[in-house]
């Protein structure tokens, strides 16, 4: 039966005085800021999920603390996704609106959002652990000088007002707790998946245009010609039913049962950081902490340990069925059902089994 899992906590502090004094640049202290930003990411005019899941964190953080929530749009011609924010938690919509940012580019991009922050000077800064997110934070972070903590987990405010930042650690059983108490904004970026969105159709919020003139030049490469590639397969932070495997398959060949287990299941197929770097499986295919974050309704776990760095991408689903040879292994803290026994005793049956119900 599905356990509790219990992390030891660690408390750790960013951006100390000592580190960001020295250097070029000025940077925000706490007695200058004001709200809680969700930068909006979007693609070609489609808004990234995580950007929907934060600010539902953003609006129950904001309740907290009496604030209010404001999403960063940049982009070109984007103001039809104003409302789409807003019915989603926003209190507002600051829209950076330049030619420059119509597609993404670290520099322009960092720019823009460097400026916004010297001029509102918001007090908590949330961004998605998307591609786009990782590159774009920490350099975001480093121009206004203050904090970031990467592919956290979850949020929550302390007595004091401070943003706590959980980030799995360490490679075991540990949950750092970050804060960032001299500098402003508070940055993190968050694992997709991990929170949940709000919606209310219809809420009444402000849109704001703002103008950041951006410079012409000196932005880097150019972008000549962008082509899209058709996802393969079902996507998996999207799947009702996911197949992973781990470091305990051993070999391509028994990867097979894998990703045939979830053609029968109309499931997606996913893994641990072993199986990807073997090339069994693709890096879209991965969970946990530098992976995705899956919500099934059933989780099958083939020949995985259960270390925090997968557990924390999939510990939400609704039942979860693990196959291990160890009966000590850690992921059954998390599972629903539990196969001591070695995998290869229990799929091949199972598939033949479940392709005779077929043929039924």
């Amino acid at each position: 039966m599905k356990s509790s899992r219990h992390w030891r906590i660690k408390s750790i502090n960013t951006a100390s005085s000592d580190k960001l004094n020295s250097g070029k640049g000025t940077f925000l202290t706490v007695n200058n800021y004001n709200g809680i930003w969700v930068f909006a990411e979007q693609r070609s005019g489609d808004l990234h999920e995580v950007s929907l899941e934060l600010l539902g964190k953003a609006r129950e953080i904001a309740g907290q603390a009496n604030s209010m929530v404001t999403a960063v749009l940049p982009g070109h011609n984007i103001r039809h996704l104003a409302q789409t924010l807003i019915d989603h938690g926003a209190d507002s919509v600051l829209i950076a609106d330049d030619p420059q940012l119509d597609i993404y580019r670290l520099l322009p991009y960092a720019l823009a959002l460097e400026r916004l922050i010297r001029d509102f000077q918001p007090e908590i800064f949330l961004m998605g652990a998307t591609a786009l997110g990782v590159e774009l934070a920490p350099r975001v972070a480093a121009k206004v000088r203050t904090g970031l903590s990467a592919h956290c987990i979850d949020l929550k405010l302390n007595e004091k007002g401070h943003l706590l930042q959980m980030v799995p650690g360490w490679g075991g059983g540990v949950i750092a707790t970050i804060t960032c108490p001299d500098r402003r904004p508070q940055m993190a970026t968050v694992m997709p998946g991990a929170m949940k969105a709000f919606y209310q159709e219809g809420r009444d919020g402000d849109i704001r245009n703002v103008e950041i003139r951006l410079p012409e030049d000196h932005f880097g490469p150019q972008i000549l010609e962008i082509k899209k590639e058709a996802p393969e397969g079902l996507p998996l932070e999207k799947a009702e039913v996911v197949i992973a495997g781990g470091w305990g398959i051993g070999n391509q060949e028994d990867w097979a049962m894998i990703e045939e287990l979830a053609g029968i299941l109309e499931g997606a197929v996913g893994a641990t950081r072993p199986p990807v770097d073997e090339g069994w499986a693709q890096e879209g295919q991965m969970i946990g902490q530098s992976g995705k974050t899956v919500r099934p309704t059933l989780y099958i776990g083939v020949g995985i340990s259960g270390v925090m760095h997968h557990v924390v991408g999939m510990d939400q689903s609704k039942h979860v069925i693990s196959i291990n040879n160890n009966p000590d292994a850690e992921i059954f803290d998390v599972s629903d059902v539990i196969v001591a026994e070695d995998f290869r005793k229990i799929l091949p049956p199972l598939l033949k089994e479940l392709k005779s119900r077929l043929k039924d």
